[in-house]
């Protein structure tokens, strides 16, 4: 009904609508057109007929569209854009365009595109995006598009292609996507696989091409050869879903995260404390524990220090400091996490005590745990350990930061067995 009123007052405001100056207005074929090319317009201009089915703005000077641009033509079917300067389309440019079949935007200076827009065309079967300079596209800006027969997006600097990107286009017969820069790792083997097996029409298939690496520049993608890949995966080296460990003031705080995937995983660091969250892109420190250029804050050393080989480092462990600590790795292929929570214990409570007799115990009867490396490691899966590394404070400078020498040990850190402060077992 709603859409039978706004089909009525579209009529009614086409009747008594006059032209813009610039363009020229009249039916055709049965289309209500509106020509408005090649008239050096920097603007779309107002006062259209509201029953105008076919808008072109082509060959002109517009460098951007605002939001609501088309709010008075809500039953345009064909937008024609190509040839200009626009470099933006804001957020509802398009919203009100429902009805839409066909809209180019080719041939213009497109960077900044909201894709948003396209989330309200159901109805669209052509749009033509190539000639611009788009670098990426979300992976669902096309979820609506259910009805796209037609997608140019030919000689634009994409470089990477999200998985899954086309799969709302169930109607997709033609592709054009030859002609930009694409990055050949690991996140661009899916569209190899699918272009090689879907049905959609791509032609120029030898003009969709690697541009990097070096290696492989010029390399079509329909003759890639298989890449070494793998999603992320993570593991703090403590296990595993033990809560509530229980530290003292003033102890040292420090947690690894091993992180396995192809490409590297790039690994960042998530600590929920009492006062709020803290986002950390490891390494924010060198070796030697004191603060890298891009990290430098009021301190030389950070509060939080994370190190490049995945270790985190809390020299001065306090009651602001607990809280949920994860660590999270993210590659092309995806990320993985892992947390733990950590508590400061009531003063007195002398729970050490209590959790080295255990240890004791489980050593005499030739279970409990043992040291690689400076690394605690469960020697049975009935013995699984939440493994904090504690130590007083003072000479701090190089713990955490050693990457597994043989035989070395970080100063800030006590070996399980002989100092250790405090351990936590899943089973007594």
């Amino acid at each position: 009904m709603q859409e039978l009123c706004l089909l009525c007052w579209a009529v009614l405001l086409g009747l008594g609508q006059a032209c813009p100056e610039p363009c020229s207005c009249g039916e055709k074929y049965g289309f209500q057109i509106a020509d408005c090319a090649y008239r050096d317009l920097e603007a779309v201009p107002p006062g259209f007929p509201g029953n105008v089915t076919t808008l072109s703005l082509s060959a002109n000077w517009l460098p951007r569209l605002p939001e609501g641009a088309f709010r008075e033509v809500p039953l345009l079917q064909s937008l024609w854009l190509a040839h200009n300067k626009i470099r933006t389309v804001a957020a509802g440019a398009l919203a009100s365009l429902g009805h839409l079949k066909s809209l180019d935007l080719s041939h213009n200076l497109l960077s900044d595109f909201a894709w948003s827009n396209l989330h309200s065309l159901s109805a669209l079967q052509l749009l033509k995006m190539d000639s611009n300079e788009l670098t990426f596209i979300p992976r669902d800006a096309f979820r609506s598009l259910h009805a796209l027969r037609s997608l140019q997006l030919n000689h634009n600097r994409l470089y990477t292609l999200a998985e899954g990107t086309f799969a709302p286009l169930t109607a997709l017969s033609h592709l054009q996507i030859n002609n930009n820069p694409f990055e050949c790792t690991c996140g661009i083997i899916w569209f190899k696989t699918w272009a090689l097996t879907t049905a959609v029409s791509i032609p120029e298939q030898d003009n969709v091409t690697c541009t990097s690496p070096p290696v492989l520049k010029g390399t079509p993608l329909n003759r890639l050869l298989p890449l070494p890949c793998s999603a992320p995966l993570v593991q703090l080296t403590y296990q595993p879903s033990q809560d509530g460990a229980e530290l003292r003031p003033g102890f040292v705080l420090a947690l690894h995260c091993d992180v396995e995937g192809q490409p590297p995983p790039q690994l960042h660091w998530h600590i929920q404390t009492p006062d709020g969250t803290v986002k950390i892109t490891s390494p924010n420190v060198d070796a030697d524990g004191h603060a890298l250029p891009a990290a430098l804050a009021a301190s030389s050393q950070p509060r939080f220090q994370a190190f490049a080989n995945g270790s985190l480092l809390i020299p001065n462990f306090g009651k602001l400091e607990e809280g949920t600590y994860s660590c999270l790795a993210t590659n092309e292929l995806g990320s993985a996490e892992s947390s733990v929570n950590v508590a400061l214990a009531t003063p007195g409570e002398g729970g050490e005590d209590v959790l080295g007799r255990r240890f004791h115990s489980k050593a005499a009867e030739g279970k409990g745990c043992y040291t690689v490396d400076n690394e605690v490691q469960p020697s049975g899966p009935e013995d699984n350990v939440v493994i904090i590394y504690l130590s007083r404070t003072g000479g701090l400078d190089a713990a955490v930061a050693g990457e597994g020498v043989s035989g070395q040990q970080p100063p800030g850190l006590l070996l399980l067995g002989q100092s250790l402060l405090l351990l936590f077992f899943t089973s007594f």
